[in-house]
């Protein structure tokens, strides 16, 4: 009986396989969405004609997609992450893609949070139109940001 519950809780790491493809297949809906939303932001801006209000609504469309383009990389990043932890760690990736542990997914995810932050504040520049306060929305970015960074600074003590 013991070996037989033993090998039930082995294989319940495979239930993360349904977070894995989550994930994936949200990772390709977004940057699917992301594209369609670049061809109609083109597309717009080139039937507005060449102006500077054109270009500063292109620019922001392409910023917000770009948004969008890394949330679905952090998707991308969960799910692969998740599969080589939970089910197959010799998946061929990049070397800057392996993912050996925790400490390794959240080190990815940090930076492209940190990464998505940058993004979000930079469309938040180019909206800007003197009546809001880019000050505060830029001090909380800048605070979430070292924050992040100190989380991801703490190493934790080794076992020996």
């Amino acid at each position: 009986m013991p070996s037989m519950w033993r090998r039930v809780l082995s294989s319940s790491r495979f239930v993360v396989i349904v977070a894995v493809l989550g994930t994936l297949v949200g990772a390709l809906a977004l940057m699917i969405y992301a594209a369609l939303e670049i061809a109609v932001v083109v597309a717009d801006a080139t039937r507005a004609g060449v102006s500077a209000k054109g270009a500063k609504t292109l620019a922001l469309g392409l910023i917000e997609s770009t948004d969008l383009f890394l949330l679905s990389v952090v998707m991308l990043i969960i799910g692969l992450g998740l599969h080589a932890l939970f089910v197959d760690d010799t998946l061929p990736l990049p070397r800057w893609l392996e993912i050996h542990d925790l400490d390794d997914l959240k080190a990815k995810l940090i930076s492209v949070v940190v990464a998505v932050l940058g993004v979000l504040f930079l469309g938040e520049v180019v909206k800007w139109d003197g009546q809001r306060e880019l000050l505060g929305i830029g001090a909380g970015i800048a605070l979430v940001i070292a924050a992040l960074t100190f989380f991801l600074m703490q190493k934790p003590a080794k076992k020996e």
